[in-house]
C-alpha cells in the first residue's frame, strides 16, 4: 500500500495546455471507475509524451498507474510503448484486483497502447528504395 501511494503522490495532471476540463469523451479510457483519460503529445523527435488525468480523487490505483506509466514511457518512440506487456496493470497491482478495477487499469495500459498503434499508423512511410535504371 505504502508504494502505491508513493506513486499515486507522483502523479501530475495533465497541464492545461494539452486539455482542460470538460474533456472530451474520446480521450476517457473505458471501464476505469475513477474516470481517468489519457493524451499521447507527440515531440519533435518522435518520441510520445503521455499525460493523463483521474477524475476520481479517491483513485490512487489510477493516479499510480498513471504515474508508472508516464516514467516507464518517458522519451519512448511509439514503437517503444507498444512493447509495454498488455498485463502491465495485473503483473503491478497483482491478480487479487477486483474484476472492475483491473478492467479500468487494464483500459488504462491499453489505451496508453493504442494511442501509440495511432501515432505509427499517421506517420508518413519512408518510400521504398528505387533501383538505378541500368546503363547501357
Amino acid at each position: 500500500m505504502a508504494v502505491l501511494v508513493d506513486w499515486a503522490d507522483r502523479f501530475r495532471e495533465v497541464p492545461p495546455e494539452v486539455a482542460v476540463r470538460p474533456f472530451s469523451a474520446r480521450h476517457q479510457v473505458p471501464w476505469c471507475q475513477s474516470e481517468a483519460y489519457v493524451w499521447a503529445v507527440p515531440g519533435r523527435d518522435g518520441a510520445l509524451a503521455f499525460h493523463f488525468a483521474v477524475e476520481n480523487p479517491q483513485g490512487l490505483s489510477a493516479m499510480a498507474l498513471a504515474a508508472i506509466l508516464t516514467a516507464l514511457t518517458a522519451g519512448a518512440r511509439p514503437e517503444e510503448v507498444l512493447d509495454l506487456p498488455e498485463d502491465l496493470a495485473y503483473t503491478l497491482f497483482g491478480s487479487e484486483l477486483s474484476m472492475g478495477k483491473g478492467q479500468g487499469l487494464a483500459a488504462m495500459v491499453g489505451m496508453v497502447r493504442a494511442l501509440a498503434r495511432a501515432q505509427l499508423a499517421a506517420q508518413p512511410q519512408a518510400p521504398p528504395p528505387t533501383s538505378a535504371p541500368p546503363r547501357t
